[in-house]
């Protein structure tokens, strides 16, 4: 079992920048989720709305490719860019470097 890191910059100025360790082959989300640090996901992780959306700074060759499913929602996100991805959809297979677009938009966050 290969451990990575993901190093995740937070858009919100009170959270910090941290670290987090991942098992290889866990999604972006589910890793975010395991080490208490809550990005929201509205449809419980399920590539169905966009609320988990991220940008992806280092790293993207060490992910999953973005299937047909994630792409077609994705197109739906705020401010989409290149770089854009949905936590919940990104499989990790080494370091990464994400940056979470300020969450508190949405309600109840």
């Amino acid at each position: 079992m290969k451990i990575h890191e993901v190093e995740l910059i937070f858009e919100e100025r009170e959270k910090q920048p941290t670290v987090i360790k991942v098992v290889e082959g866990e999604t972006i989300l589910e890793a975010a989720l395991d080490a208490g640090i809550h990005i929201q996901h509205n449809c419980g992780g399920v590539c169905a709305c966009t609320t988990c959306h991220v940008y992806i700074q280092e790293g993207m060759e060490n992910l999953s490719q973005m299937e047909e499913r994630e792409q077609d929602r994705i197109d739906l996100a705020d401010n989409v860019t290149l770089e854009s991805r949905l936590a919940c959809q990104c499989q990790v297979f080494g370091r990464v470097k994400v940056l979470v677009p300020d969450q508190s938009v949405y309600l109840g966050h």
